[in-house]
């Protein structure tokens, strides 16, 4: 059934103020834009009289299993949180998988995202009922997700430089003794997962690959993953040099970058994405642009865990494409990408003193959270934009609103003063999926008292895990310390030194 969006506002051209403007759906995409449209015969007629009709948000990087641990991380880096996987991740039932997804994806649309690439994870190991948990989740609740299952066949605790030769015996025997699942096991979970549910929920949901750090593959599994993405189609994502301690153990390891052994094992292309991309060099950079690859940008999280400040003004002067993320709900606290556009603008402010032409403003945070984030998920073209052709992604945002008045300028305002809080009415599709505030495929209620009930419950069970990686953390910390003070081409921490 053809819906007709009538009485709203959409951003002029300029961004910088509101144009009248009714939508026309049909067949699940935008048959017109423009003032006044007459309703075919037998059209919804939706009110957006005092909105704002925006396209739907993109969030090009989170993780489903993070968000029932939402809360825990304070002070820790990247090398801390990863330490703690077990505890926080570990011992959940295929059921607990769908709650940490479901709330994600349900905070996702209260805040304006209609589409999300999530790395989805699991301890000790990902299985193919805790996939589906994943994809059920994002089907039930209405959001469009490309689903990545995040593996890896090396443990954690081995990629750390001179980790081990700092553990008393005790602590050391019991980390060598610790395995991850054999490369040729996880490529064909991987395999399986794409066949069963890519192309889920009529196209909603797709499924993607992903080496979750490339220092805990082998280069077996880096390119067992290409492959699969190459022959089935699908997009490749991975963390990339997102930390110090990774960009130094990476030299330390194969004698050059991150990104230069990846692109030597043939990972780069227009299906690559690599999250974060703090530690780039120059030549890093050429080589994401010159093989067509992405970066998902997550400037909250990279502050909070003191990753560093991603040299997103150079990727796009060099023409990478760039996409905007919120991180894990572990990592960044929450999943409102309004936040994440305003973190990706400011951030930037700091690097180039009064170079206000290399700031990164309004527009391109907006480009990123939109048809940059659209590029990654693999639908330029399809979603991150008001116009005929395109998927019936859709926000109605109240404009009568304490964030948006007075208006004096459009895009400014949705960019640096907006929090999601005015969203009332979400379209994914064509389909309502979220109205005057309240999520329509799911019980949000029961979802909410379930997860608190399910984090309490694993805390109590993960109880000797958390005790372990408690002992574990001084060391972990003592050489991620000294791998920081190891000198490295590039800075991207705001102070001079990692040290």
């Amino acid at each position: 059934m053809a819906v007709l969006i009538r009485g709203g506002h959409v951003l002029d051209a300029a961004g910088a103020g509101l144009a009248p403007a009714d939508v026309l759906v049909e067949a699940q995409r935008i048959a017109a834009v423009g003032p006044a449209l007459a309703a075919p015969p037998g059209a919804q007629v939706l009110d957006a009289t005092g909105h704002v009709v925006l396209p739907g948000l993109v969030n090009a990087h989170t993780h489903a299993h993070n968000h029932l641990a939402r809360g825990y991380a304070d002070n820790w880096t990247l090398e801390d949180l990863n330490n703690f996987r077990p505890p926080l991740y570990g011992n959940r039932t295929a059921e607990q998988q769908y709650l940490s997804a479901a709330i994600g994806a349900i905070e996702m649309l209260k805040t304006g995202c209609t589409a999300a690439y999530d790395l989805f994870m699991a301890v000790p190991a990902t299985s193919g009922e805790g996939i589906e948990a994943v994809v059920r989740a994002y089907a039930d609740v209405g959001l469009r997700a490309v689903v990545a299952p995040a593996l890896a066949d090396i443990v954690f605790y081995r990629t750390v430089p001179d980790l081990l030769d700092l553990l008393p015996p005790d602590l050391r025997a019991t980390v060598e003794a610790m395995e991850s699942a054999p490369a040729a096991g996880l490529l064909r979970l991987a395999e399986e997962a794409i066949r069963r549910w890519d192309g889920a929920a009529e196209g909603r949901l797709r499924i993607a690959v992903a080496p979750t750090i490339p220092g805990q593959c082998s280069d077996e599994f880096l390119v067992g993953c290409a492959r699969l993405a190459r022959d089935y189609g699908v997009g490749l994502h991975t963390h990339v040099a997102e930390s110090k301690v990774q960009a130094v153990a990476a030299l330390r390891r194969w004698g050059k970058t991150l990104v230069g052994h990846l692109a030597d094992l043939g990972l780069l292309g227009p299906s690559f994405v690599g999250a974060h991309a703090v530690w780039l060099t120059d030549d890093d950079i050429r080589l994401l642009a010159d093989s067509g690859s992405a970066v998902a940008h997550n400037p909250a999280s990279n502050l909070k865990l003191g990753s560093g400040i991603a040299p997103i003004r150079e990727m796009l002067d060099h023409g990478v494409a760039v996409g905007l993320g919120t991180d894990g709900s572990l990592s960044s606290d929450n999943q409102d990408m309004f936040e994440a556009m305003r973190f990706g603008a400011l951030v930037s402010k700091v690097r180039f003193g009064h170079q206000q032409e290399r700031w990164v403003g309004a527009r391109e945070a907006w480009e990123m959270a939109t048809t940059g984030s659209a590029r990654l998920l693999g639908l330029a073209g399809d979603i991150g934009a008001i116009a005929p052709g395109r998927l019936a992604d859709l926000v109605l945002l109240r404009a009568n609103a304490v964030f948006l008045r007075p208006l004096n300028h459009a895009l400014n305002a949705l960019v640096y003063a907006e929090t999601g809080a005015d969203v009332a009415t979400v379209m994914v599709g064509g389909r309502i999926v979220m109205d005057g505030g309240r999520v329509l495929g799911v019980d949000e209620g029961r979802i909410l008292a379930a997860a608190q009930e399910a984090a309490e419950r694993l805390r109590a069970q993960n109880a000797a895990a958390w005790a372990l990686c408690e002992r574990l953390a001084p060391y972990v910390r003592e050489a991620c310390r000294a791998a920081v003070a190891q000198p490295y081409p590039v800075n991207r921490y705001a102070g001079p030194t990692g040290g």
